[in-house]
């Protein structure tokens, strides 16, 4: 049995979905995401690199592989999420390249290239080709098991020779400098495997170890002499010892135990698991470009974040370089937090995990920073990067850290735990982050000013390096998020009673955001003292999203100083911020075909793999296109659902499962500028106000728990129950409703 079976049919596995198909043209899944592939027409040129490369990416959340490197030698740089240089001191903590696995066929020089990457099953399929000399690779990180698979298959006429290397990576200038020193070996045995250790033991904090060992299935050695309509496959197993005790022992065991059917039952559980995050939700909205960017973005962040304790940095797992720029680390004032925003309204929750890991496991050292400042050890205060297991990677000395001015490191990272928090109401999550919530907000209930009748923000760095801001605007958003988070937490959890008053107080009554006029047009100022504009970031619509402080529910007033922001700030391609720019747009209600042209504009600089062009920022991204298409079809925010609010009228689209607050999964349809339905499953029994997509229409509501129901107005208030099953449809003219 080859392992070209890599193609076996998954048909046999019974989907559960199609209920929630039957009621419109809400296509599964594997019907949308299976048409788009990452197309490589010519090898890629920005790899190895110390930030975003350009080539074909495969992950498992665990371990990365990148592939680079002309058709007679294939490059695969292997990197790891739980793999760093684990050490509190700037300059001295960053992820690292385990090593390299390499194929060599000379017969192949001067072959075309081409390598597809199905988005669906996450298989990557190389094709080499000179005159009658054609070579096939599959390639499979599995989701599953923690193996790189290559099925390497001959369609030639003639013998193809070759080899397969495992390798560390060149660490030869890191030596010279002796910056840093480290365990590195290799070795092979006498049944064709071989392996790699690369370690971090010496003048480090947490010690850290990763290896990797491979072969040929059925071979002795190294090398292969591939017959005309032959296959082999190359087995390549990871690990560290954060999986293992002894993780060397464990791969070497599990390449020599490795068969073909391991091999086929591995990928066999590797697309059902590919299969079941892609039916998590969907969307179907017509536009190839945008669809293909939308799903290559989700697509990345699944197979970068799965660890939960290791959680990928700011280049995500593909780590082919030392020293990544900006250390690879987490860096807190936004760019750690940009890539999980589409997430969670996207329904991948398990992706999502990580997040909170490095945050909470960082609290004692941000206690320290709090006392420094406030003399409260009961608040915490985060410096400008970090790094997994509490690592700091911006210490300067013992006491200090790298602040760049700013105080709104940990209240940044909030945000996406209140996006989690209210669009799932999870009390085991709501337990697990509230301490980090709670912390946060005692450190502002501390840090405010009182200043007549308001509260304000001294000296806290609106932008890195801009000391002395007064109320900069981005937290004068963030500061009454936590503090809501805070007390809904709290609420929920039973806890903390006799701190929900002040909180509420400081939050309510907080400096008003500061105005200019530009262009003629009020907008916001990003400091009442300081800095007043940006040129070339998004902070000065950050409060809108992602803090969140801005809807089509604020006040009218505010409302038109927010579209002005957006019109005058203009920064859709931005080099920093296209990621909250765009969903801030829809958040405010901005032109929908606006968006949409900006978006297809952003889709076309983008390499295929997804990552921008021009553009070292790596995985922050991954969140522009989802989030921003997610909400223009189903906006949840201020406590009020809505279906297609900013979106084209006359452009049909389609979306299963998004994810809203309220913890509500919403399906719905709009076709010949008509909504079909709006499906609602609610996890937690909360009630649900929805806008009414049928103006002027009474609404029909099934319920899978009571009888039907007729309602009509602009907003409808609908008590739901938990595990209850909306499905509100047109009634027609309200004036047929029963008296």
């Amino acid at each position: 049995m080859r392992l070209k079976s890599f193609l076996i049919s998954t048909s046999a596995c019974a989907t559960l979905l199609q209920a929630h198909f039957a009621l419109g043209q809400i296509k599964p899944a594997g019907e949308v995401v299976g048409k788009y592939r990452n197309v490589f027409t010519v090898p890629p040129s920005h790899i190895p690199s110390q930030v975003t490369v350009d080539a074909p990416l495969l992950g498992n959340g665990f371990t990365a592989a990148a592939i680079a490197g002309e058709p007679e030698q294939q490059n695969y740089y292997l990197a790891r999420n739980d793999f760093w240089r684990l050490k509190s001191k700037v300059d001295n903590s960053f992820p690292a390249v385990l090593g390299k696995l390499s194929i060599h066929i000379p017969g192949l020089k001067r072959s075309k290239y081409r390598i597809e990457q199905d988005l669906y099953t996450a298989i990557t399929y190389s094709t080499f080709s000179k005159g009658d000399t054609i070579v096939k690779m599959c390639s499979v990180l599995a989701a599953g098991k923690d193996v790189l698979l290559i099925d390497i298959t001959n369609s030639s006429k003639v013998i193809l020779n070759g080899n397969v290397e495992l390798d560390l990576p060149d660490t030869n200038q890191l030596q010279r400098e002796n910056k840093f020193e480290d365990t590195a070996t290799k070795g092979s045995d006498n049944q064709g495997t071989q392996w790699i250790q690369r370690g971090f033991v010496k003048d480090v904090d947490i010690t850290t170890n990763a290896v990797a060992a491979c072969k040929i299935l059925g071979s002795t050695n190294n090398t292969f002499s591939l017959a005309p309509g032959k296959t082999i496959t190359i087995v390549c197993a990871f690990s560290s010892n954060f999986k293992n005790p002894n993780p060397l022992q464990w791969v070497k065991k599990e390449v020599k135990g490795a068969t073909r059917q391991s091999a086929l039952k591995a990928v066999y559980k590797h697309k059902l698991w590919w299969r079941s995050y892609w039916n998590e939700s969907s969307v179907n909205i017509g536009d190839p470009l945008i669809e293909h960017q939308y799903y290559r973005s989700q697509y990345n962040m699944a197979a970068s974040c799965r660890d939960p304790k290791f959680p990928p940095g700011i280049f995500g797992s593909w780590i082919t370089k030392e020293i990544p720029f900006w250390n690879g680390d987490y860096h807190l004032n936004y760019n750690y937090s940009a890539p999980f925003y589409a997430l969670y309204s996207s329904n991948h929750l398990r992706q999502a995990l990580p997040y909170e890991a490095p945050l909470i496991d960082f609290m004692p050292r941000g206690r320290f920073y709090s006392k420094q400042l406030t003399q409260s050890a009961d608040g915490i205060l985060y410096p400008v990067g970090i790094g997994p297991l509490g690592i700091e990677t911006t210490r300067l000395k013992a006491d200090s850290g790298m602040f760049w001015g700013q105080k709104s490191n940990a209240a940044y990272c909030v945000t996406d735990l209140a996006i989690q928090f209210y669009r799932t109401y999870d009390e085991n999550f709501t337990r697990r982050v509230y301490p980090f919530v709670k912390a946060t907000a005692i450190f502002w209930q501390h840090y405010l000013k009182k200043y007549g009748d308001r509260y304000i923000i001294e000296d806290d760095a609106v932008q890195e390096g801009a000391y002395g801001t007064f109320n900069s605007i981005l937290s004068l958003g963030l500061v009454p998020m936590v503090f809501k988070t805070a007390i809904d937490m709290s609420t929920i959890l039973g806890v903390d009673k006799d701190l929900r008053s002040d909180w509420q107080e400081k939050s309510d009554h907080i400096a008003r955001y500061p105005l200019q006029v530009r262009d003629g047009k009020t907008v916001f100022r990003y400091s009442e003292k300081g800095p007043a504009w940006w040129d070339d970031n998004t902070l000065g619509i950050q409060h809108i999203y992602p803090v969140g402080a801005i809807g089509l529910n604020s006040d009218p007033k505010l409302l038109e100083v927010a579209r002005n922001t957006i019109a005058v700030m203009h920064r859709w391609q931005d080099f920093n911020g296209s990621n909250s720019f765009f969903p801030a747009a829809v958040r405010v209600g901005y032109s929908p075909d606006t968006v949409l042209h900006q978006l297809r504009k952003y889709c076309t600089n983008t390499y295929p793999n997804g990552f921008r062009k021009g553009n070292p920022h790596g995985i922050e991204n991954c969140s522009t296109v989802p989030n921003t298409i997610n909400e223009m079809l189903c906006m949840s925010n201020q406590n009020l659902l809505r279906v297609f609010q900013v979106w084209p009228r006359d452009k049909d689209a389609a979306f299963y499962n998004i994810r809203c607050e309220g913890a509500f999964l919403v399906s719905s349809e709009l076709k010949k500028e008509q909504v079909k339905y709006v499906r609602v499953m609610s996890e937690k029994g909360h009630t649900l106000v929805l806008q009414n997509p049928w103006p002027g229409k009474m609404l029909i509501i099934n319920s899978n728990k009571t009888a039907p129901r007729k309602l009509s107005g602009e907003r409808l208030t609908i008590n739901t129950s938990r595990d209850e099953v909306l499905t509100v449809t047109c009634g027609g003219d309200k004036s047929a409703l029963p008296r």
